[in-house]
């Protein structure tokens, strides 16, 4: 048997059972595809991440992420994740991730206890008419982005915890996601995020979601920083900050996370 780390982590959660809970699996090398996706599948959480040590001198790891239905091209929470396994296993205060389709991610250690370094995603205002029909009610406006992120803009968070969207009905338009927002009422800002089309009905906590949300919110809110709550069932807290403009510009997402499994991953020969 290969006996591979297996590491479970409470992500943007400072205690456990809360927030988004991701696999983290460091490799010696890369298994076949197959085999890691049978592995997300049979962890079955919104992401299981795998690690590398990154070969090509671009970032101390190399990083990818899988559904238990399929690879995606960015997670925000699984990368916090194994920012805090390799952080906490390691030693050191800052790590980079090599990725294959969103560049190279960054996690530090802070105060609050991580912060989390992505591209920010641009939306421009837009319509989806099928998808804003499928949310449960309808919002004032929707922003997209052509790699699948899709704001919702909705006038309050009381109309956002209330949502009951055609959940079938989404996940039979792509693998995108589907973000609901409004005013917060104990923070700026409130979200879920839906993506049954990649195997997650309604996600947790999610990063990458952020991503997108803090350059909308920050033109919104006309200033750079503000707080986030994911109004999931486990639920989960985020510090959003902008930084830079443009194709440079980066969300920088603060957080904690709570290790609550630690052993071995038993794989046949």
């Amino acid at each position: 048997m290969l006996r591979l780390p297996y590491y479970h982590v409470d992500a943007f959660a400072s205690r456990p059972f809360t927030g988004n809970q991701a696999a983290v699996m460091p490799l010696e090398e890369w298994l076949s595809d197959e085999v890691l996706q049978a592995i997300g599948e049979e962890n079955n959480f919104a992401e299981t991440a795998f690690v590398v040590r990154d070969q090509t001198g671009e970032a101390d790891w190399e990083l990818r992420w899988f559904t238990p239905t399929c690879e995606i091209r960015l997670c925000g929470h699984a990368t916090l994740a194994s920012g805090h396994v390799l952080l906490t296993r390691d030693g050191g205060d800052r790590l980079t991730f090599r990725t294959r389709k969103a560049g190279v991610l960054e996690v530090a250690r802070s105060e609050a206890g991580y912060e989390l370094g992505l591209p920010a995603i641009p939306t421009e205002r837009g319509e989806w008419a099928e998808a804003a029909a499928l949310l449960g009610a309808d919002p004032l406006e929707v922003w997209l982005n052509e790699n699948g992120y899709g704001i919702y803009l909705f006038e309050n968070e009381e109309q956002v915890r209330a949502l009951d969207p055609d959940l079938r009905g989404l996940g039979a338009l792509g693998d995108d996601q589907f973000i609901c927002t409004a005013p917060g009422s104990r923070t700026d800002v409130v979200s879920r995020v839906f993506v049954p089309g990649g195997g997650v009905d309604e996600d947790s906590v999610t990063g990458s979601a952020h991503a997108a949300l803090t350059p909308f919110w920050a033109a919104k809110l006309g200033r750079e920083t503000f707080t986030a709550h994911q109004a999931s069932r486990r639920g989960g807290d985020l510090a959003c900050r902008l930084e830079g403009h443009g194709a440079d510009a980066r969300a920088v997402l603060g957080g904690e996370c709570v290790s609550v499994v630690e052993g071995e991953f038993l794989l046949p020969h």
